[in-house]
Order: structure tokens, then C-alpha cells, then sequence
């Protein structure tokens, strides 16, 4: 098991890797909540019509896209282990919303 956690991910690795990318990232122009189960899970947005500042904690009131997994599972798909589209049709991860944004999720975590 990786020491990586969720709330690792959306306090470190995701707000750096968002912000070096952060002109392509902008061109998404949506919202993402993220329901993460685990010990270290948590529900974070992922605000991609603001300027910076991308990754919150806690929900949003009205997301484009929302992404639900386990801890372990996200943690897999972030190492590059889990591949979304194969976790997706395994069930473990499920999406609410805009299946096209989903997609684009892909680009930049």
C-alpha cells in the first residue's frame, strides 16, 4: 500500500500539478466534486472556471461533474495503476453528471 492519501492528493499533488497547467486547465471551465471513502477521504471540489486557488475542501452547491471512489482505488488511479476507464467499468468509480467533463479529467490528473 502507497503512503499517498487522498487528502495528500488534493492538498499537494493535485493543486501543483493544476497550477502548472494551469491556461489548459482553465479551458475545461467546470466544476468537479470529488466523494472520496476511506480513512483519509473526504469531499474536495475541483473549480476549473476560476483563475487559480482550484482545489476546496468540502462540497460544492451546484458541480458539473461528480467522481465518487474509494480511497484506495483513487489513490491507484492517481499512481497510474488504476485506469479510469477501467476502474470505471470495474464500478469503482462513478460518475454523477457530465460524462464528457469526466473524460477531460484525464488530461490533467
Amino acid at each position: 500500500m502507497s503512503d499517498l492519501t487522498a487528502s495528500h492528493i488534493f492538498a499537494e499533488t493535485l493543486p501543483t500539478k493544476l497550477e502548472a497547467n494551469a491556461e489548459s486547465v482553465r479551458t475545461v471551465n467546470a466544476i468537479y466534486q470529488f466523494n472520496i471513502d476511506g480513512d483519509n477521504g473526504g469531499t474536495w471540489v475541483v473549480d476549473l472556471t476560476k483563475e487559480n486557488d482550484f482545489v476546496s475542501e468540502g462540497p460544492s452547491e451546484s458541480p458539473d461533474c461528480t467522481v465518487s471512489m474509494k480511497e484506495a482505488d483513487f489513490v491507484s488511479m492517481i499512481e497510474g495503476k488504476l485506469p479510469g476507464p477501467q476502474a470505471f467499468m470495474m464500478g469503482k468509480l462513478k460518475i454523477q453528471g457530465d460524462m464528457g467533463l469526466a473524460m477531460k479529467l484525464q488530461k490533467f490528473i
